[in-house]
Formats: structure tokens, C-alpha cells, sequence
């Protein structure tokens, strides 16, 4: 099976999710209860339980003692989780949890949306992390059967930091949460000291390709915040919704200067791009800037990695 998934519908049909799925809807702002980053860095919560925090899904939340078995339904909570040193803590999590490659060997209990509840239940968790996949019916069945469920949603990279430092304060690792936190916008400071000194017409205009129907990044994607901290000008932004899909005029008018094939996974190359009908006069394809995204889950998954994503995304737009 090919790992690559885009984690909360930045999969291959990522901007079809909310019609394919049907459960893929924006999450909803964070209320008051939850820590932003700056907010959290700058005054430590006591790690003392029980925690209560109000999650994405304006559910209140306690966790009455420190977590010892936690499953997570989001791969790039996974990730966090390992990133802390929770990694022997969590008993199940789902097939796409793929890193790191300790996670692999984890019991699965789904594929991300499909879930099986009773094989969470039955792996008696005392915390369960879910996103906004699970808001209608996986996070509610979960709580009908007495498991405690965070429901949390990350759409950019600022919103990725705070949720490392949310589940810190769940799991009893704030202090954890904040070191790995300081040390990502330290490496995240450094590209925008470079990008700053950029003049704007150094910044590349950039297609970020999810499929070859040309569906794309929008400005309310993490992908398009990431374009912009890493010096790009990423052209979805100027369309409208998360997941704008082009069509080929306005493409074309678009002018991308560079192109990155998030869909190469699935077969789309540089090769191909260039073979379109069309596509010849477009500056990315006369100019061979074409960058075939072999990793996909790094750039898309709001967790630990979001630092080396940026820096990936600075790289290849200014070698």
C-alpha cells in the first residue's frame, strides 16, 4: 500500500473529501479553552491532573490522571506522541501511521476514516486523539462507550505548534511539548530571516499540484501557509476555498514558475507534466522547475516535522 495520505483530506482527492466523504468539513476555531502557542509557551500549565481543555469539537475534556494507554486516529498525532516520548504509551493508532518506524508496528485499529470502535474499546485506552474525520460519528460512539476523546484540528503551522503544546498538556509532557516547540520555531525563524531579505520578486510563483485534475492548495491549506513561510507565492491562494481546483486557462494565466507534483505517489512525473497538451508555455515546464514530492506525509501532516517541510519547500524554491 502506498504510505502516502494527506492527513484531514489533503489526500489525493483532498479537495473532494467534504462531497466524497461526507465528513471532511472545516474544523471549527479553537474556543477560548484551548492554549494557543504563545499563550501556553509563555506561561507553562502545571502538569498536575486532572487536565481539562476544551477540544476542536467544543467538547470539554478531562483527563483525570496521566495517560498509560493512548490511541491516536491521526497520523500526525502520532507523530507528536513519538516525538514526545509517549511512543510505548500508545497501544493503537491506524494504518497510515507510518512514522516514525516504530509506529508501524503498533496495533491498528482502521484506516484513518473507516474505525473500528470496538477494537478501540477493546484496547482500553484512557486518552484517544481524533481530528475533524471523526467528528460525526467515531469521537461520539467513542464517548457513548466511555473513552475519553480529543478531537483537534491543525489547518496551519502556527495552529501545528499550539496542538504539540495541547497534546503536552494532555499526556502530562509540557515540558516535553515546549522544548520540541521552541526548538521548531527556532529552525521556522531562521527561513523567515532568509525570506525576509528576499525581495518580492524572488518569490517563485508556485502550483502545488494534489491530483491531476488540478485540484490545489488554497490560502486557508497549512500547504499554502508553508509555501509562504518557505518565499513562494503559491497562485491557489488566490482562488477561492481550501482545495481551489484551476482549470487550464486560468492556469495558464497563473504562470506557475514552479511546480511541486504532491500526486507523484500516484504516478504523476515531471516527464508527464511536460507532455501535457498545454502546458509547454508554462515557465515551470519551459524552465524545468518541475519537483516531484517524494514524501508527501511530510509536507502534509501538521505535527513534529513541520520545521523540515518548510525548510524542504525553501530549498526547492531557492536552491
Amino acid at each position: 500500500m502506498k504510505t502516502m495520505h494527506r492527513f484531514a483530506c489533503i489526500a489525493l482527492v483532498a479537495a473532494l473529501a467534504a462531497a466524497v466523504l461526507g465528513a471532511c468539513s472545516p474544523a471549527p476555531a479553537p474556543t477560548q479553552a484551548a492554549p494557543t502557542a504563545a499563550a501556553v509557551t509563555a506561561t507553562p500549565a502545571p502538569a498536575a491532573f486532572p487536565v481539562t481543555l476544551t477540544d476542536d469539537d467544543k467538547q470539554q475534556v478531562t483527563v483525570k490522571a496521566e495517560p498509560q494507554r493512548i490511541v491516536s486516529l491521526v497520523p500526525s498525532m502520532t507523530e507528536i506522541l513519538f516525538a514526545l516520548g509517549l511512543g510505548d504509551r500508545v497501544v493503537g493508532n491506524t494504518t497510515f501511521c507510518d512514522y516514525p518506524e516504530a509506529a508501524k508496528a503498533v496495533e491498528k485499529v482502521g484506516e484513518f476514516a473507516n474505525i473500528d470502535l470496538e477494537k478501540v474499546v477493546g484496547l482500553s485506552p484512557d486518552l484517544v486523539l481524533a481530528t475533524s474525520l471523526h467528528y460525526q460519528t467515531v469521537a461520539p460512539a467513542l464517548r457513548e462507550r466511555g473513552i475519553v476523546v480529543a478531537v483537534y484540528e491543525a489547518s496551519d503551522v502556527e495552529g501545528t505548534l499550539a496542538q504539540i503544546l495541547t497534546i503536552g498538556r494532555l499526556t502530562g509532557r509540557s515540558a516535553e511539548a515546549e522544548a520540541l516547540v521552541q526548538e521548531l520555531r527556532g529552525r521556522l525563524d531562521a527561513v523567515a530571516a532568509k525570506v525576509a531579505k528576499m525581495a518580492q520578486g524572488a518569490k517563485p510563483r508556485v502550483f502545488w499540484e494534489l491530483d491531476a485534475m488540478l485540484y490545489s492548495a488554497g490560502k486557508d491549506s497549512i500547504i499554502d501557509d508553508m509555501i509562504t513561510r518557505a518565499g513562494g507565492d503559491n497562485i491557489g491562494s488566490h482562488l477561492a476555498g481550501e482545495w481551489p481546483q484551476f482549470n487550464m486557462e486560468s492556469l495558464i494565466a497563473a504562470d506557475p514558475e514552479v511546480i511541486f507534483l504532491a500526486d507523484h505517489d500516484f504516478g504523476e512525473t515531471a516527464d508527464k507534466v511536460k507532455a501535457r497538451a498545454g502546458w509547454s508555455g508554462i515557465t515551470a515546464v519551459k524552465q524545468g522547475r518541475i519537483i516531484e514530492v517524494e514524501d508527501v506525509n511530510l509536507i502534509s501532516r501538521p505535527g513534529p516535522r513541520v520545521a523540515e517541510a518548510v525548510e524542504y519547500i525553501a530549498q526547492q524554491l531557492h536552491p
